[in-house]
């Protein structure tokens, strides 16, 4: 668990909300410390001490043989990514959660087949499952913590004349940044009061740098050893100044930047699940622009956000399989970004109205928990 990246926030969220629930105790698959967790406010640690103590104390006392296999007397979720790579631990249950974005599944029942049930995040993950191996996975989606990422004033922080554009997540091919900046400069051309704001720094800096997509030039590492961004949007053609990177930031800190912006963008070729960062900003009141595509069809409407429709297959050559995937056209963008520039109000509204939404249908880290708890207890 952390608050650094997505398979971190999800495993504070649910061991959060288990640590004082008297039916069922959470363990993790490794050693947690204060310090390894990334939890740095006391608050939150505090809450989760006594669970993380027993967690603890039980991999203590498990046993791995010479292969370096572990049984534990335990349900065991294990966390598939791409290609789903095998795990070293057995339990009394086994639960593959499943997050890929590579469809090529060709190896998919052979992988799974050790799991009594597979576990995903969106419609598009379960039936990309049930075509491959011929059975149906669970889909629970992911959730966002409504008490921490909720609509407030501005600080006043920021200039108040400016347009803020939001934008979040790693950098790579599929989160869609190269679609983010050709767009963003075409409307800064038009509009010189706005600013793009980007949150995308990762612990794994080294899996962004090189990317281009659609661009002329790459994302390089800077000399602190992070992406250096203003570099990148430099040798794009895009104005600096007209560009806020505000580094790495831990997932609680999140919610007052968002509040700042006036929009954010997201346009993803493909998400497993439903973006955190959408939903994070949804449920701060801000109007969000994201692709129609894989998981987003799950999370979107035209009630909630402002949908980006138009989405074409993948043509670049890529090291995966894109079934699903969506491209993004940039028309469609910087006409999204005119809407919620001239028609702010409107804007607004229907970022009361996502967050009204993700609440009413049950999108937040308690649903999720208490929604998985059942499903465990049940047989799952």
């Amino acid at each position: 668990m952390g608050n650094t990246f997505g398979w971190g926030i999800v495993g504070l969220n649910l061991f959060c909300r288990w640590a004082n629930d008297s039916e069922i105790r959470p363990l993790m698959g490794r050693p947690i410390t204060e310090e390894r967790s990334g939890l740095c406010d006391p608050l939150t640690w505090s809450r989760v001490r006594p669970a993380v103590d027993i967690s603890n104390r039980f991999l203590a006392e498990s046993k791995t043989d010479p292969d370096g296999h572990r049984k534990i007397d335990a349900v065991l979720i294990d966390s598939l990514g791409n290609g789903f790579p095998a795990s070293h631990c057995h339990g009394t249950r086994n639960i593959a959660r499943c997050v890929f974005e590579n469809t090529d599944l060709s190896r998919a029942r052979t992988a799974l087949e050790r799991y009594d049930s597979l576990l995903v995040a969106s419609h598009w993950n379960a039936r990309l499952l049930a075509k491959a191996t011929g059975r149906q996975a669970k889909v629970i989606f992911e959730g966002v913590d409504p008490t921490l990422f909720c609509p407030a004033p501005k600080s006043g922080l920021m200039d108040r004349e400016k347009f803020y554009i939001f934008s979040g997540g790693k950098v790579e091919f599929r989160k869609g940044h190269d679609l983010v900046l050709l767009a963003f400069k075409r409307f800064h051309e038009r509009h010189k009061d706005s600013v793009l704001v980007t949150a995308w720094h990762s612990p794994w800096p080294q899996a962004g740098a090189g990317f281009k997509g659609r661009l002329a030039a790459p994302v390089t590492i800077g000399p602190t050893g992070a992406l250096d961004i203003g570099k990148w949007v430099h040798e794009n053609g895009i104005d600096p100044l007209a560009v806020i990177d505000i580094g790495f930031v831990l997932n609680p800190l999140m919610p007052a930047v968002l509040r700042e912006m006036d929009v954010a963008l997201q346009p993803s070729r493909a998400e497993a699940c439903t973006n955190l960062s959408v939903k994070e900003a949804m449920a701060c009141g801000v109007p969000v622009i994201a692709a129609l595509n894989t998981g987003m069809k799950d999370l979107l409407n035209d009630e909630n956000s402002i949908v980006l429709k138009n989405q074409t297959a993948i043509s670049e050559r890529l090291p995966c399989a894109t079934e699903g995937w969506g491209e993004s056209d940039i028309d469609e963008i910087v006409a999204a970004l005119e809407f919620t520039y001239e028609h702010r109000e409107r804007a607004k509204q229907i970022g009361m109205r996502s967050r009204k939404w993700l609440i009413e249908h049950g999108r937040t880290w308690q649903f999720h928990a208490d929604e998985l708890k059942q499903w465990i207890r049940a047989g799952a």
